[in-house]
């Protein structure tokens, strides 16, 4: 029954009924078709199976909608500009973004982290930061925030990279990359990301 209607094949139509259903709208609602074989051999079609005396099996099974992605591309001019500002490789800056926020600029982290470069609160005056989700701000504050992180240690990019992602606290604590399992994923899918990009 799709809006209100059900539909009965037998015979002939049976061999058709996958390209009628390519033709027909998808329903605005439940969209998966079932069908059930009566008493009387006659294949029955709906998208709202409601009958318990029936034997429903899912005929055409929807497809589920793929979440719209970010451009990798749509803040490449201010990505530049906060490369030559700070003097830190664009190719590098983009894999941190990609690895932070897949380039969504609404982007929330569970510990409040927000933005492109997933800035802390804490961090927002230091950085001149009004407004987080603006992506100008969250780029130059985060690559203004990396470069400080990268010369403080000395040009040790995995290092910098956990500090980035855990604080440079953890990272002088242990003196190495914490022992935190989503601070080492962070560091291998940064440099991942980066020497991709560094090969394109």
């Amino acid at each position: 029954m799709i809006g209100g209607q059900r539909f009965k094949i037998s015979g002939i139509g049976i061999a058709l009924i996958s390209a009628f259903w390519m033709l027909l709208p998808a329903p605005p609602a439940q969209a998966d078709i079932y069908r059930y074989i009566d008493e009387n051999g006659v294949m029955h079609f709906t998208n709202a199976p409601t009958s318990s005396r029936h034997k429903y099996q899912v005929f055409i099974k929807e497809r589920p909608k793929r979440e719209a992605r970010h451009s990798y591309t749509e803040y490449d001019h201010i990505i530049t500009d906060a490369s030559k500002k700070y003097g830190v490789d664009s190719r590098l800056l983009k894999a941190i973004i990609r690895a932070e926020s897949d380039f969504n600029p609404r982007a929330v982290s569970k510990k409040g982290a927000k933005g492109l470069m997933q800035i802390m609160p804490e961090n927002y005056r230091l950085l001149n930061i009004q407004n987080p989700y603006d992506p100008r701000q969250s780029i130059m504050g985060g690559t203004r925030y990396f470069k400080e992180l990268y010369q403080r240690y000395k040009g040790k990019l995995s290092l910098t990279l956990a500090a980035y992602n855990a604080g440079p606290t953890a990272v002088d604590r242990y003196n190495t990359i914490p022992p935190y399992q989503e601070t080492e994923q962070y560091v291998e899918r940064v440099l991942k990301f980066y020497y991709q990009y560094k090969n394109l």
